[in-house]
């Protein structure tokens, strides 16, 4: 736990939460200002600044977690699907630099839009981008 950080505060129970589930890793609470009703986030217990830092086992537990809490939400809140966010970095939108993972129930007429401007690249430039990252 890394004691200037809020985010390893709340999943340790120094701070109180509105907890739905914890366990040895992680615990996932409300957010205090949801996006929609039963927005939730999945706190690691241990600090890791972003996605770069999350070891490979805890990545893959988080996912698994994330699956299970969608799941069980879902048919709770009646939600019609649910948005699963995770920024890395200031420019990506990331505020608090402790991992988290966002989920988010999605209503139809929601207000919210979680999106982009889709680009217009053309075949060249998309195989160039290819070749560049593929490994």
């Amino acid at each position: 736990m890394k004691d200037d950080c809020i985010f390893c505060k709340l999943a340790n129970g120094v701070i109180p939460t509105n907890s739905i589930y914890e366990d040895d890793d992680f615990k996932v609470i409300l957010d205090a200002g949801p996006a929609t009703k039963g927005h939730a986030l999945i706190l690691p217990k241990e600090h890791y600044s972003d996605l770069y830092e999350l070891p490979d086992d805890v990545a893959a537990k988080v996912f698994v977690l994330a699956k299970k809490i969608c799941t069980h939400n879902t048919a709770l809140l009646k939600a019609d699907g649910y948005n699963v966010v995770q920024n890395n970095g200031e420019t990506a939108g990331q505020t608090v630099f402790h991992f988290h993972l966002h989920l988010i129930p999605r209503f139809k007429n929601d207000g919210q839009k979680i999106g982009w401007k889709p680009g217009k690249p053309s075949d060249e430039e998309l195989k160039e981008t290819a070749d560049l990252l593929k490994f």
